[in-house]
């Protein structure tokens, strides 16, 4: 991993009818969240499309231009509904086919007497694109230009993110600290709103949660990429903290 001066960006698109009607529940996005945020690349934006080409592809084309990294998850199997790879292909204009690689990929953990027409399916990849390794089961999954498409399975998906995430770029990492207010959020609305406005380099993220007694109260947590701005604007919310206590 490389740091960079400017900060790094990155989406998710989540492809599947199965989430949308909620049969399945989504396990991926909070984990690529959370690790993108340990190596210094902020998740601006996330976005579940279903299993249609054509939603697939404008999320796709839209993502890819606005950030520094796109990664999928879903739609990579053996299926007729797996149309993520076709999808991506058609974004970047490029042809699909049986990947050499990926098929001797699939022949490790697939016998051959068993590699049919549908498993074969998951060996297609579209031209000039990078395959990301799969660890658990072998079927890979790939990256074209900045976009990094990976398997839905939550196992699958995170042996894959361990395979591409030392090729990133990466930036400054954000730091948190998070301040336990014991005060209602519309008690401090006010004056967390002053100290945000007084500390414009860095965010300030109010947390409602229910005391274990089930009284109302708020965990304030501060983020920066600068230690010195982070200590002083946590400074100032403590100060509030205790103002209030008093």
């Amino acid at each position: 991993m490389s740091g960079a001066a400017e900060p790094v960006t990155a989406a998710i698109i989540v492809i599947g009818d199965e989430i949308l009607s909620g049969r399945t529940k989504d396990r991926n996005i909070g984990y690529i969240a959370e690790y993108l945020t340990g190596i210094g690349i902020d998740l601006c934006e996330v976005r579940i499309v279903p299993d249609i080409e054509g939603e697939i592809v404008a999320a796709v084309n839209a993502l890819r231009a606005r950030y520094t990294y796109v990664f999928t998850t879903g739609g990579i199997g053996p299926t007729h509904d797996d149309i993520t790879a076709d999808s991506v292909a058609k974004a970047f204009g490029v042809s699909i086919d049986v990947d050499p690689r990926a098929r001797a990929m699939l022949l490790e953990y697939i016998k051959p007497e068993d590699l049919n027409e549908a498993r074969l399916r998951m060996a297609r990849i579209p031209a000039g694109a990078e395959l990301v390794p799969n660890p658990v089961s072998k079927a890979p999954g790939f990256w074209i230009g900045n976009v990094i498409v990976m398997a839905g399975v939550p196992t699958i998906m995170q042996a894959m993110l361990d395979q591409v995430a030392p090729k990133l770029a990466t930036g400054v990492q954000v730091l948190s600290q998070t301040v336990r207010a014991n005060a209602r959020e519309g008690d401090i609305g006010g004056p967390l709103k002053a100290i945000a406005e007084s500390h414009p380099e860095v965010t300030i993220g109010s947390y409602p949660f229910l005391d274990e007694d089930g009284r109302p109260n708020s965990n304030l947590v501060v983020r920066s990429r600068d230690p010195m701005k982070l200590a002083e604007a946590v400074a100032a919310v403590e100060a509030m903290v205790a103002a209030l206590r008093r």
